[in-house]
């Protein structure tokens, strides 16, 4: 099996996220043994952005880890575990709203492909990006 990043980079839907994590220099802490959560955006997600915020994130690298760390969780948490919780903790500090009554559903986005098995952890594939607070 392959870590969090490097399913990232070997999927062919997480070009931004991948480059945003490489520019926040978060890839050696999702390398590391963790276990993580990642609620991943794939491209299309990043693409519902107003023109211009990813260029302006990656001028503002703190902002940038700010929310990039917004989805990350600690711990391994698959669907099944998430069913049980109506929030969780990010790595950035806020909580992150859960609903998996119906669709599967973090904060204002919907899971499009749960439990990724990762060798440190899970990948949840969500169709927009979450924003802290």
């Amino acid at each position: 099996m392959a870590d969090i990043v490097d399913i990232a980079v070997s999927a062919d839907s997480f070009k931004t996220l991948v480059a945003a994590v490489q520019a926040a220099g978060l890839v050696e802490t999702l390398k590391s043994p963790g276990p993580f959560t990642v609620f991943a955006p794939n491209d299309d997600a990043f693409a519902k952005l107003p023109p211009g915020t990813i260029q302006t994130l990656l001028q503002n690298i703190p902002q940038l880890a700010r929310i990039l760390k917004y989805h990350v969780v600690p711990g391994k948490l698959l669907q099944a575990d998430l069913a049980k919780l109506s929030t969780v903790n990010s790595v950035e500090g806020s909580p992150i709203r859960v609903d998996c009554s119906e669709a599967f559903e973090v904060k204002n986005a919907t899971v499009l492909a749960a439990d990724v098995q990762a060798d440190n952890g899970v990948i949840h594939v969500i169709d927009t990006v979450i924003l802290p607070g």
